[in-house]
């Protein structure tokens, strides 16, 4: 589903990404962990279009980056992300589904609302809400498009406990979903995926969770 092949990525002299290879089936949830700074959000940008592929090739779900066809079956929620503090849950859902040309759907608006929990708070002004409820907002607008790739930042930043086991419960119940989430907690990535891309030095070693495990608890791993 995500097909990354010799991506080279640099700002002026700084190489961050060397001949970076990557490979995400249908239905794995990847964790993408390094150290601050090893290049985690350059990755997802190259993926996502906003930052140009100079050197390489992406494909997701078969079609090439450059080709753009592939946006209908990728939805992403980056790290920061802007609501509008004087709309309301739903109207928030509204601005954004115009924004791509459609009407809102009341059916699937309510369907999500009620994934992310947010059904009994959809009229309150989004200016109210906590940390967590934006961010199970942002959830929602993204799980709108019911796509079949998810791209997700650090999905749990600036979470208390609480607030970041909500959005790691949402996570686990999404189903037939191909999952890339960059994360640097080690319990989240345990509860939520099967693989892990290791990025260090501007390139990445792919694991089973499980053998990720054991390379983290020898030591040779520190996010």
């Amino acid at each position: 589903m995500i097909d990354v092949r010799g991506l080279t990525q640099a700002y002026g002299d700084k190489r961050v990404l060397d001949d970076v290879n990557l490979s995400v089936a249908e239905h794995e949830r990847c964790a993408l962990v390094g150290r601050n700074g090893a290049g985690k959000s350059t990755l997802i940008h190259s993926l996502l279009g906003l930052l140009p592929v100079r050197q390489g090739r992406v494909t997701l779900r078969g079609i090439p980056a450059q080709q753009h066809a592939w946006k209908k079956h990728v939805a992403y929620l980056p790290e920061k992300f802007q609501l509008y503090p004087n709309m309301t849950g739903t109207e928030n859902l509204h601005f954004f589904s115009q924004v791509t040309g459609h009407a809102l759907n009341e059916d699937r608006a309510d369907e999500v609302l009620h994934a992310v929990h947010l059904q009994d708070d959809r009229d309150r002004l989004t200016g109210t809400y906590s940390k967590g409820m934006l961010q199970r907002l942002g959830l929602a607008l993204m799980l709108y498009y019911d796509t079949e790739i998810i791209v997700l930042d650090e999905p749990t930043s600036g979470l208390d406990p609480i607030g970041r086991e909500e959005i790691l419960g949402i996570i686990r119940r999404l189903r037939g979903k191909t999952i890339l989430m960059a994360s640097h907690h080690f319990d989240e990535i345990r509860q939520v995926c099967t693989h892990v891309a290791l990025l260090e030095g501007g390139r990445i070693t792919k694991f089973t969770l499980a053998d990720f495990t054991d390379h983290y608890f020898k030591g040779a791993a520190h996010l």
